[in-house]
């Protein structure tokens, strides 16, 4: 399909996209001069599906292969859960030229970047994306990181991968749930930076399942989407100004995803969520349409995606939760907030009290 190149000052990678890709990890491996040992890390049902496949085909490439699992979940994103992979790499004797690969989704990739960045304080890693999610967002661009119990991803690193391998043909087992969040993520980057995208998806009938999109779009998604990713990531790598609109609809979707112990929805779901919020915000403060705001909404709800607060949340604690977020800044919580397809302002001027009529609007 296609090889984007992620243009970096320090590290330069290539986010390599191709069905039977997975089949080829050792040997897209083999020139970046990432020493001989290799710790995979997976879950459990990834790695039932795909982890022989990619360990054989490192051990075809002449690297030496151990691997983990680590429960699957959210709600397991943890330092409890991290230490396994220390302990693995401990066990398997990894060495600072060594490589963690990440087999699996968002929760996987984002903990093995942050295993590889602090273990003997910084070790390579590849990301092999196997949900929606993670190929279009979660692996590309550096951000690692492990939950507190008071907020999502707030320990964590800026650890940019030597590769991101996507195979779109694992996509296939991939639940129906699942790939609705990656489709949150999609539907993001054209309301923030692909206006193409966006009205790509609006001509498709259904957005819900892998099954409903024809192989053209499939592609133009992963592409675009990937693409997208790099261009902002290649103008603000750490975030210090612009790479912050792909945060958005992650403010409020990540307050519903602490406060409901993230069990209740998925990251992809929160985020719809915190989009939707978004525009109904945009819309208030004369920022864009209403016409604007139905399309964005037409286009979550064709892709099955939740548009309301799920029950029993506390509208208060929602706004004390905002506090905690990584982009507070002078104490104001930032907002991106959208002012036309394919291009969003980040504002701190978001009165609580307009805010709070938003929320009870989709409560």
């Amino acid at each position: 399909m296609a090889s984007i190149t992620v243009q970096l000052p320090s590290k330069s990678y290539e986010i390599a996209i191709a069905p039977g890709n997975l089949d080829k990890l050792g040997q897209k491996m083999q020139p970046l001069n990432l020493g001989k040992k290799v710790l995979l890390v997976s879950n459990p049902e990834i790695f039932g599906h795909y982890g022989s496949r990619a360990i054989a085909s490192l051990q075809q490439a002449g690297f030496d292969v151990s691997h983990c699992t680590l429960p699957a979940g959210e709600q397991y994103k943890n330092f409890q859960t991290l230490n396994n992979i220390y302990d693995a790499a401990l066990a398997h004797r990894m060495e600072r030229s060594s490589t963690m690969v990440a087999l699996g989704g968002g929760v996987v990739g984002d903990m093995t970047g942050f295993a590889a960045a602090t273990w003997l304080r910084g070790l390579n890693v590849v990301q092999v994306p196997t949900s929606l999610l993670a190929m279009v967002d979660a692996a590309i661009g550096g951000k690692t990181g492990v939950n507190h119990p008071q907020g999502k991803n707030l320990i964590g690193a800026f650890h940019q991968p030597r590769l991101v391998l996507i195979d779109p043909e694992v996509l296939k087992t991939l639940p129906v749930r699942e790939f609705r969040g990656g489709m949150a993520e999609v539907i993001k980057y054209g309301t923030i930076w692909d206006a193409e995208l966006f009205a790509k998806m609006e001509n498709s009938q259904e957005l819900d399942e892998i099954n409903h999109l024809t192989p053209g779009l499939l592609e133009e998604i992963l592409i675009r989407s990937c693409q997208s990713k790099a261009d902002v990531v290649e103008k603000d790598e750490k975030e210090s100004g612009l790479r912050a609109i792909l945060n958005y609809g992650h403010t409020i979707g990540h307050a519903v995803e602490s406060l409901t112990g993230y069990t209740m929805v998925t990251h992809g779901e929160a985020v719809a969520i915190g989009m939707v919020a978004a525009s109904r915000l945009a819309v208030e403060l004369g920022m864009w349409d209403e016409q604007s705001d139905r399309r964005q909404l037409a286009l979550i709800e064709k892709a099955s995606l939740p548009t309301r607060l799920p029950s029993g949340l506390d509208i208060e604690e929602i706004l004390v939760s905002l506090q905690t977020d990584k982009k507070v800044k002078a104490g104001k919580v930032r907002f991106v907030l959208p002012t036309g397809v394919g291009v969003v302002k980040i504002t701190d001027q978001v009165n609580a009290d307009v805010l709070r009529g938003v929320l009870a609007e989709i409560n």
